[in-house]
């Protein structure tokens, strides 16, 4: 059966994204910012203004704020889908920004503004989704829950992981999750389009290097010192090249871009791979490998002052089942006194590219673009997935868009004038509404 998209799908999306935008909920990451209560009044509202009953609840404090509908389905027997999203957005520094990032302008056919793309965007379309069902009369296939949740930006443990472990009751069967950053476009040729579906995700291990080493006065020679010593252990981790790891997620997605062209690729030549793949190449690229970047410095107190420590923090990720490698590279890195440390652990993902939901979402796809070819692919980052999974739910992302071939997407997430499309957005409103109705 062929699902044609409502007529007035795509008439509120524009206005809704903008309306998010303009809610500042920068995640800060230490609880100082104005959290996504503002944001979950909105999204509550809109809701029921259209009669979706819905739950706006309170997670670790009264500025962490997520909101929780359940749509009843045609068939409610059967396995529930989860649609998710979250709330809050990194920080923006207005003076480095072409236009105010919070005042949701448009200019040249785009909507401007922090969280064009991560996710307000995406919160939109499902605001506008279930709006547009409800008055149409419209009920899912089956179940649809709707989660719009605070604190991914800064690891989840305010949003979704709390969610896991405190409100079991939101996620009664639910079988698979659709969530961000998965079903954009990538234009190869004019006659060439594959659609990323995001069906792995990276872990993450956050880790903390400390050095140990002789405190004294800084005229004096010092051959124990403990910022020298962390110093050669955060290059070598910063310069390491890690061996390539090939999952079946990659493999999948080599084929498929192979498939695609028409040439053969194959990741033993990643830079001829990655040629083919223009700004995205940046996203891709970290998924041929583990890596581990530095990212924080601590150390002294005093111009004049060695200091007895010092500190790094690293940004560690590790594709599927590689995770065990990427500790075994750092520890092997590590020069005489210097200790490595957990902070934070985040599983990796991967869900097979295969049945019935893939195929909704690929002839989803399809129809509104016979030159669209979805593809697996591998996200470099993480998302709310990571706590729903623990719950035995199937994670994808696929919140599809439809992006010119000139714009550096990859840019977009946490960069500096982030914008979507308008008409990727209408795109995607499409997509969706053919997608979730045929799931």
């Amino acid at each position: 059966m062929t699902i044609e998209p409502l007529s007035d799908i795509s008439t509120e999306v524009v206005e809704i994204v903008r309306d998010l935008i303009k809610i500042d909920t920068s995640n800060y990451g230490d609880d100082s910012g104005p959290g996504e209560a503002l944001a979950a009044e909105y999204v509550e509202a809109k809701l029921t203004e259209v009669g979706i009953d819905c739950e706006r609840y309170e997670t670790t404090g009264s500025k962490r704020q997520g909101v929780y509908a359940r749509i009843e389905g045609q068939d409610s027997s059967r396995p529930a889908l989860l649609l998710h999203g979250h709330l809050d957005v990194v920080p923006a520094q207005a003076k480095d920004w072409s236009y105010d990032p919070f005042a949701a302008e448009i200019h040249d056919g785009m909507i401007w503004g922090r969280g064009a793309v991560d996710m307000k965007d995406g919160d939109g379309m499902l605001l506008a989704l279930v709006r547009a069902w409800q008055r149409a009369g419209i009920k899912p296939p089956r179940d649809i829950v709707l989660q719009f949740l605070p604190d991914e930006e800064a690891g989840s443990i305010h949003g979704s992981e709390w969610l896991v472990n405190h409100r079991k009751d939101m996620f009664h069967n639910i079988s698979e999750a659709v969530g961000e950053v998965g079903g954009y476009s990538l234009t190869l040729r004019d006659d060439v389009r594959l659609y990323l579906v995001q069906t792995a995700e990276k872990g993450i291990r956050w880790m903390k290097l400390k050095a140990e080493g002789t405190a004294g006065h800084g005229s004096f020679i010092n051959n124990d010192n403990a910022v020298t010593r962390l110093a050669q252990a955060v290059a070598a981790v910063g310069e390491h090249k890690f061996d390539l790891a090939l999952t079946p997620t990659v493999r999948d997605f080599i084929k498929a871009l192979s498939d695609a062209l028409g040439i053969e690729l194959s990741a033993d030549d990643p830079e001829e791979l990655l040629r083919h793949l223009g700004p995205i190449a940046r996203i891709v690229g970290a998924t041929l490998s583990n890596t581990a970047n530095p990212t924080m410095l601590n150390a002294g107190y005093k111009h004049n002052v060695i200091p007895g420590t010092a500190e790094a923090m690293i940004d560690g990720r590790f594709l599927p089942g590689f995770e065990d490698e990427l500790i075994k590279d750092i520890e092997n890195l590590l020069p005489p006194g210097v200790v490595r440390e957990d902070v934070v652990n985040g599983i990796a993902l991967e869900a097979p590219f295969e049945g019935a939901l893939i195929d909704a979402m690929s002839n989803a796809i399809r129809a509104e673009d016979p030159l669209g070819t979805p593809v697996p692919y591998t996200l470099s980052g993480g998302t709310d997935a990571k706590a729903f999974s623990k719950l035995g739910i199937t994670c994808y992302g696929f919140l599809p868009l439809l992006l010119p071939p000139e714009l550096d997407f990859s840019a977009m997430f946490h960069g500096v004038d982030e914008r979507v499309p308008v008409e990727g957005l209408e795109f995607g409103m499409r997509v969706m509404d053919r997608f979730v109705r045929s799931s």
